[in-house]
């Protein structure tokens, strides 16, 4: 692991494609000035980690509500990547069972400069190839799973619980242009890559985990999926379980933000929209605060991470139901990505996200379980999502 210290600048590469979030204006024209890469091995608070290398390297970071601004010939910012288990741990939770991907890192941040040189993707090395995916449980085992949530429901331990399920791939030739057509997916509000020694992810999500500017706080939370079609649209307005579901999410986001927030401040500005991601209609809310003085990114992290949407309510309880009935660990899937800048913070939620090791791709979808669910359904929904994402992936 590269030192924390603002001395960490070693031998790094320095062309960088577009990562999510990143200021369009300088989207395509960044390059890499320092890189910290953490595992739970190396020890500490990921959120302190996060914050005290970005401050040791010129941003901002210790109060959000401080006034900053873009310096076009300094720092431009930094992506931010933490993973599922990394935000559980933030919340204090059991990180679940071993990522199926132990070449990628539980958080990385890249500080980025600014470059007159326009950059993007290298080009491919050779001929790409992917193989059958391959999912480290069956229907029956995730119908199953299902089952047990409704159980721990009906019991009383829960009242909503993320299940997800992941798949993985082989591949041969390069995959950072494979996984930058993700980001041309419809509705993909945090398209874009981020890579490293061995690794590399590419995202589509639609879904705002948290955003700060100017003093303000938001999220957007997403639940409730149905096709892409007249029909499908009329199901999801008209569901009573999708609307309860949902609205049980958006108050968990209400107290995650009331833990950061002035009080009173907290208020929910658009409930239940219906938007389009690829070939499907989800429903949306906002909810936003006025941020409390003196709130840090370590603050913000541990408030947020992992997001309420992909792990259930309460959150805690929710996080051992995961940890006990998922296979394997959620990696690159359910954490966040994106940018903190001056003044300014944008962090989308992981979901439709695939990452790279040295031999395969890795893709998890799911769904939120309550005492209404059905287990073939939920199963069925898993892979409508992951569906998109496989056919960008697939051999051209």
């Amino acid at each position: 692991m590269i030192p924390h210290g603002p001395d960490s600048v070693i031998t790094l590469p320095h062309r960088v494609g577009a990562p999510p979030a990143a200021p369009p204006r300088c989207r395509h024209a960044l390059v890499e000035r320092a890189r910290l890469e953490w595992r739970p091995t190396d020890g500490g608070d990921p959120a302190a980690v996060v914050q005290d290398f970005l401050t040791a390297h010129g941003l901002p970071v210790t109060d959000l509500t401080r006034p900053a601004e873009h310096d076009p010939t300094g720092v431009c910012g930094a992506s931010l990547y933490v993973s599922a288990a990394a935000g559980a741990l933030m919340a204090g939770a059991p990180p679940g069972p071993p990522t199926p991907a132990p070449a990628l890192p539980d958080v990385a941040v890249v500080v980025h400069g600014h470059t007159d040189q326009p950059t993007g993707p290298p080009p491919p090395r050779g001929p790409w190839w992917l193989g059958a995916w391959a999912p480290s449980w069956t229907p029956d085992q995730h119908a199953a799973a299902v089952d047990i949530v409704r159980a721990a429901i009906a019991r009383g331990d829960v009242y909503q619980v993320n299940v997800v399920g992941h798949a993985a791939a082989p591949y041969t030739g390069d995959p950072l242009p494979p996984l930058a057509r993700l980001s041309g997916l419809p509705g993909a509000r945090y398209g874009g890559i981020l890579h490293g020694d061995g690794w590399a992810l590419g995202c589509a999500s639609p879904e705002t985990l948290v955003e700060v500017t100017a003093g303000r706080v938001l999220t957007r939370p997403i639940k409730g999926t149905r096709p892409a079609t007249a029909q499908g649209r009329r199901e999801l307005l008209e569901s009573a379980k999708e609307r309860a579901e949902h609205v049980m999410i958006v108050d968990l986001e209400r107290n995650d933000l009331a833990r950061l927030a002035r009080t009173g401040s907290v208020q929910v500005d658009e409930l239940f929209a219906v938007r389009r991601w690829c070939d499907l209609w989800q429903a949306e809310s906002t909810v936003s605060a006025a941020l409390a003085d003196g709130l840090g990114l370590a603050d913000l992290l541990r408030a947020v991470c992992p997001g309420g949407s992909v792990t259930g309510a309460p959150k805690l309880a929710a996080l051992t139901q995961i940890a006990a009935c998922e296979p394997v660990g959620r990696g690159a899937g359910m954490g966040a990505l994106g940018w903190v800048g001056p003044g300014h913070v944008d962090l989308g939620l992981t979901i439709r996200t695939a990452a790279a090791d040295p031999h395969r791709l890795h893709l998890w979808a799911g769904g939120g379980i309550t005492w209404d669910s059905d287990p073939e359904a939920e199963v069925a929904e898993a892979v409508a999502k992951a569906a998109p994402l496989r056919a960008a992936l697939a051999n051209p």
